[in-house]
């Protein structure tokens, strides 16, 4: 495993319970799914619908990734954490604030309830947007990362300001547009914007460190930048003020741009990497990539077809195969490390200690890897198909991939030193 430079990370405190979190509602996430495998052949504006996207990413997605933006601010900036008190209230307010959402949610139970979720996940993004940028503004060295951490951090802020009007529109209406052109605004900001460009950022920075590669090929990374805000701001922009249009296909080959240019930024250092072997993890994040650009390529279908299969084929793509995938694998390059420092960092070179690797059941993640490729056909398959048995069948598979998920995190969370002579 490489070895991660975290002597200026911050407590576990800011760290580990988004990680704990994250992986329950993986597991809530999943166990969602095959209880209301109908969800996914009926409109995309539905209760239980609603729920199990905003579970996905809140619960899931957003949860893991505050965790590991927490851990690698510092490093990226070489400064500490602005505020660890900060970062650990976050979790109170994501968690507090996802869990009055959702479960509003799943009944379509709209009023003050809901609002006050939705107000406490804009105060969760606010906190997190202002620690990165009091951390980013100390930082002595630049680096397109920071950049695309910060970016994200701002597009996230946008996207749940815009979820919180969507919420208080529900009770007490007042967009001049439809509720559902909104919403098609709202999430594609949290995609494009938050998601795309965190996970842009910290792959660029993570993935050469976990091959041993280097790329000198940074302008890549800042075309990447351009293309996909670029592609964004002109979709936001049209489709608020005249409305969604087929020139959202442009918009997506512009950002589709973007993806191309962190990738080949990422194919860079995979060609000019020192560790010949590619371990069993990094292939769930090389799956991940391959979601997201099929993802992409599949607009033309979700916007010129009837039905909703291919709709929720890309919803799949995006949560259970890019973001779902490149978390499973960057858990376990990221969190063994994390626990080793805190359990071993002062024994090391003194005597024998165990390695990040030994922490956790490798076994177990290779298991993880082959249920969740098939989880993942499985499910989509289903969708296409839009055969409810199918999709329950595949949900279950997903259990299966959270349950193996859960028990590999939580032998992390609760690894107990033993008495090293």
């Amino acid at each position: 495993m490489a070895q991660i430079s975290i002597g200026k990370a911050p407590g576990n405190s800011a760290v580990l319970p988004f990680y704990a979190t994250g992986a329950v509602m993986f597991f809530v996430l999943c166990v969602l799914m095959v209880f209301s495998p109908e969800s996914f052949t009926q409109h995309y504006f539905a209760p239980h619908l609603l729920t199990i996207v905003h579970v996905a990413a809140l619960g899931w997605g957003t949860m893991i990734i505050f965790g590991a933006a927490h851990q690698l601010l510092p490093v990226i900036c070489e400064q500490d954490l602005y505020s660890e008190k900060m970062a650990a209230f976050v979790w109170y307010t994501l968690t507090l604030g996802m869990i009055l959402l959702t479960t509003n949610f799943w009944n379509l139970t709209v009023g003050w309830v809901m609002i006050a979720g939705g107000s406490l996940i804009v105060i969760s993004a606010a906190l997190y947007l202002f620690n990165v940028l009091k951390t980013s503004r100390i930082c002595k060295k630049y680096s397109i990362q920071k950049l695309f951490l910060t970016s994200s951090a701002i597009w996230l802020l946008f996207t749940v300001i815009v979820g919180l009007l969507l919420a208080i529109n529900l009770k007490f209406p007042f967009f001049k547009q439809s509720h559902l052109e909104i919403l098609k605004l709202h999430s594609h900001a949290g995609f494009a914007g938050w998601f795309l460009q965190l996970i842009t950022g910290v792959s660029s920075k993570l993935v050469p460190m976990f091959l041993l590669g280097k790329s000198k090929k940074d302008y890549l990374l800042k075309w990447a930048f351009i293309f996909q805000n670029l592609g964004l701001i002109l979709f936001l922009a049209d489709g608020y003020f005249i409305g969604v249009s087929p020139r959202v296909l442009i918009y997506a080959a512009i950002v589709l741009i973007g993806v191309i240019f962190w990738l080949l930024y990422l194919y860079d250092n995979f060609k000019n990497r020192l560790r010949k072997r590619v371990e069993l993890l990094m292939k769930h994040a090389f799956l991940s990539f391959l979601a997201l650009v099929i993802s992409i390529l599949l607009l033309p279908a979700v916007y010129f077809s009837s039905g909703y299969r291919w709709t929720m084929l890309y919803g799949t793509l995006i949560f259970m195969g890019w973001i779902t995938s490149i978390i499973l694998g960057k858990t376990f390059k990221t969190l063994p490390f994390i626990i080793w420092n805190d359990h071993y960092k002062n024994l090391s070179g003194k005597v024998k200690v165990p390695l990040p690797k030994d922490l956790y059941s490798e076994k177990l993640t290779v298991w993880q890897f082959r249920i969740f490729i098939a989880a993942f056909l499985v499910f989509a398959l289903g969708i296409i198909l839009q055969q409810v048995i199918i999709i329950r069948i595949g949900a279950v598979l997903w259990v299966a991939v959270a349950v193996l998920y859960n028990v590999n995190v939580f032998k992390l969370l609760l690894h107990k030193r033993n008495k090293i002579s």
